[in-house]
């Protein structure tokens, strides 16, 4: 599976973005996916995750309530609504992919998109 990810830029505090994660390979379907970012000088964190079909999703406290992640497996892609935006959600955006159940901890994936950068401004 190759990913890659788009959609990031520059937003107020508030604003909205919708990344998305387009997938190549036939087994996308199959696979639980899952957002993680990162902020200059910190770890890789997760985001939220989602199975393959859908049906179950995940979403870190930090942002429970304001993203939404969903998936469109005909369209092999998937995406992540961000809401509210904070300064503190700066970071560059990642989707991964596994071929398993959705994980929350990043070296569950196997499969990396090249990262979008996201800067929320005050």
């Amino acid at each position: 599976v190759q990913l890659q990810a788009s959609g990031g830029g520059l937003v107020q505090a508030g604003g909205s973005l919708r990344l998305s994660c387009a997938a190549s390979g036939r087994t996308f379907s199959r696979n639980a996916m899952g957002w993680f970012r990162q902020a200059p000088g910190k770890e890789r964190e997760f985001v939220a995750a989602i199975s393959w079909n859908g049906d179950n999703t995940f979403y870190a406290d930090s942002v429970k309530g304001r993203f939404i992640i969903s998936r469109d497996n005909a369209k092999n892609t998937m995406y992540l609504q961000m809401n509210s935006l904070q300064p503190e959600d700066t970071a560059v955006y990642y989707c991964a992919a596994r071929y398993s159940a959705l994980a929350t901890i990043t070296f569950a994936y196997g499969y990396w998109g090249q990262g979008t950068l996201v800067t929320v401004s005050s």
